[in-house]
């Protein structure tokens, strides 16, 4: 059973933590799915991936090689891409549920700590996973820098 991190973010955007927390995680040799409910912001990642120093290693699913992929980038609605993640990492309200963090090392969800909406899903989802039993761990950078509230 593994853990959630969730990312409270109120100076950035999730595009300014996702290289950090993909290196980590292809670091510790695991292969990562980046879900969004925005196909638009899928493509964009895609692209940034593809064009940003310290490139990344990814696809976006649906493609002929999913399971070879790192890091896939996928919808919340596609169907399962097939690189059997290790870690999921959500951003723009995309749901995880209990039953998928028991199955990966790791889950990070970031929010939008500007949106009071992101805010409500964030506190939605730490409570339904914290109420089956996952580990959670919650991160703020309103400091400055990243920080490990208590």
């Amino acid at each position: 059973m593994g853990n959630a991190l969730f990312y409270h973010l109120t100076r950035s955007r999730p595009e300014g933590l996702l290289p950090q927390l993909l290196g980590k995680a292809l670091g510790a040799g695991w292969r990562v799915e980046l879900r969004s409910d925005s196909a638009e912001r899928l493509a964009a990642l895609d692209a940034a991936l593809w064009l940003d120093e310290g490139f990344l290693p990814h696809g976006l699913a649906g493609g002929p090689h999913d399971n070879r992929q790192p890091i896939i980038l996928r919808s919340a609605d596609a169907p399962p891409a097939g690189n059997a993640p290790d870690c999921l990492i959500a951003i723009d309200d995309a749901g995880v549920s209990a039953e998928e963090a028991e199955r990966l090392a790791r889950v990070c969800i970031i929010f939008d700590g500007n949106d009071q909406s992101a805010v409500e899903r964030a506190r939605e989802q730490w409570r339904q996973l914290t109420g089956a039993g996952i580990a959670a761990e919650y991160w703020s950078e309103a400091g400055g820098r990243w920080e490990k509230k208590r």
